[in-house]
């Protein structure tokens, strides 16, 4: 009997977050089916797989934020993804991600899998605060946030580099990853409040508020304890 409970309270606990997470309405386009990258996409990623990919990226990032209502969360109502042909890999803007085709075409690997790491960093940047339009935060930063996300989800590729790499903490991508990880080794959940506070512009300060120390001596500590 308390088995039967447990699984009911969990079928609840589901549907509330499905029902939450569908608020926010999701849509799917191949704009370019007929090309190779778009051939690729359709047999290898699929429409239905990747918009369930935008539901669980998005429902993780509110998770690793820790927002836990709307009030906490930017106000999005409809986020919608693109296959075209374009040069990069992806990109986002007003709520749209688009991800190039010919990125797909010419990728070696395993590409569902890259494609979904790819996902899980442009989601990042619909629902992350960026100091605007008080005080944006650097370039590097918000970069590096979406790749924290893209490594705490199991998304990041071989080819990033290793811990304690780089050449300054705010390089972007996987170098701004791998430091906020550390970052967050010292306060569980840093990364959550330092994006809450950029919500209402970024200061340099947030670091010194969170962690006690200058963010460049932070870079120095990292720096440090991986010999590099």
């Amino acid at each position: 009997m308390s088995n039967m409970m447990l699984f009911l309270s969990f079928l609840v606990i589901l549907v509330a977050t499905m029902q939450e997470t569908h608020a926010v309405e999701f849509s799917v386009t191949n704009n370019v089916p007929t090309t190779p990258g778009g051939i690729r996409f359709t047999n290898e990623i699929g429409l239905d797989y990747t918009k369930q990919t935008l539901i669980s990226a998005t429902n993780f990032i509110w998770n690793a934020f820790q927002e836990n209502t709307d009030a906490d969360r930017k106000n999005v109502a409809q986020v919608s993804l693109f296959i075209d042909s374009m040069d990069g890999v992806a990109y986002t803007s007003n709520n749209e991600i688009h991800v190039s085709a010919n990125y797909i075409q010419s990728y070696s690997g395993d590409v569902k899998t890259e494609i979904t790491g790819v996902v899980y960093h442009e989601m990042t940047h619909v629902w992350q605060w960026d100091g605007r339009p008080q005080t944006a935060a650097p370039g590097g930063l918000i970069e590096g946030v979406a790749d924290y996300v893209r490594l705490k989800a199991g998304y990041a590729p071989s080819h990033w580099v290793q811990p304690g790499q780089g050449d300054r903490w705010d390089q972007g991508y996987d170098v701004t990853a791998r430091f906020l990880d550390y970052c967050d080794s010292l306060k569980n959940g840093f990364v959550a409040e330092l994006n809450k506070k950029i919500r209402n512009g970024y200061s340099a300060d947030y670091f010194v508020q969170l962690l006690g120390k200058t963010v460049d001596q932070l870079w120095s500590d990292y720096k440090a304890k991986y010999n590099n």
